[in-house]
This record gives C-alpha cells, structure tokens and sequence, in this order.
C-alpha cells in the first residue's frame, strides 16, 4: 500500500515547490556598454527597434524586458552622439510617450537619478488610461554622459504589478555608474 502513496506525495510535493516560488525573482542586468544596471524581476528578454526619434530617421533602440506579476517591466536604451542630438530624441521619446496615452489621466515631473546626466533631465511619466481596461503606465527617463556620446534610457512598466512595491523596486534598482 505505501507504493500508492509515493505518485501522490511527489505530485504534492510539487505543487507546494511551485507554490512557493517568487513571483517576483529581482536580478541584475547589464543596459547597454556603459555600465548601467537595471534590476528586473524576471529573466529578461533582448529585443532591437527602430523608433522615430530622430525626425526623418529611425533609431536604433534596444529593449530588455520581461513579464512578472501582471505586470511588462523593461528598459529601452539609445545612443546620441550629442548632447543637442540626445535633447531632441528625448523630447521625441516623451510626447511620443505622451501620444501613444492620448485620454490618459497623465502626470509628469522631474526625476531623481542617482549619477544620471542633467541634460537630458530626468524625467517621470504615470498614467492611469481611461476605462476599466486601460493599462496603468510608469515612465523614467533619464541619460548618462560618455566620452563624445549621449546614452538615452527609458524604463518603464505597463500593468499594475501584483505587489505594491514592485514598481518602486524596479525604479530604485536602476544604477547609474
């Protein structure tokens, strides 16, 4: 009889493991070359775009992201070649963002980065859309100075994250050499 019960106690024994793991599992990953660091609840994913932040021309961006909780966090980051260059594709970057969330209850206000440039200034964007289904969206953006470059990031996360703090954490964890 005790052999029925080993099938039984190791699909149990299973379930109580996945129970138990985190849903938000934080980890440090590399953003671009220039040492900043975000800290994303979950393995992340690499993707390229092509954005229109330059008028006529696309740039290139690069995004690390990944879904937890209910929520999409990611960082897309882009290389400027000047601070005049990095000024434009911000503001690009910002009422695109602003667009894209036309109905939104929308509030903007300066940002604090730890050692991120003050030109392009940091900036924070959330937004509650209108409607019962409309996604909530918070946005930093904030750059970092290079030698003869700009590097440009925007974090974001879309949804309401299953745990309060996520959003603060995931902000927070953004490091700035």
């Amino acid at each position: 009889m005790p052999s029925l019960f080993r099938p039984h106690f190791a699909s149990l024994a299973l379930a109580f493991l996945a129970a138990c793991s985190p849903t938000f599992n934080w980890r440090e990953v590399p953003i671009g070359e220039d040492g900043v660091v975000a800290l994303l609840p979950c393995k992340a994913d690499h993707a390229t775009r092509a954005l229109p932040l330059g008028g006529a021309e696309s740039v290139a961006v690069d995004v690390s992201g990944c879904e937890a909780g209910g929520a999409t966090f990611a960082v897309a980051h882009a290389t400027a070649t000047s601070t005049v260059q990095a000024e434009a594709w911000m503001s690009a970057w910002r009422a695109a963002t602003r667009t894209r969330l036309a109905g939104a209850s929308i509030q903007e206000a300066a940002a604090v980065v730890q050692r991120a440039a003050s030109s392009p200034a940091p900036g924070r964007l959330d937004a509650q859309g209108a409607g019962a289904s409309a996604t909530p969206t918070h946005v930093l953006w904030f750059a970092q100075q290079g030698a003869g470059k700009v590097s440009l990031y925007q974090a974001t996360v879309l949804g309401k994250p299953s745990s309060a703090e996520a959003i603060k954490t995931f902000f927070e964890g953004l490091r700035v050499p």
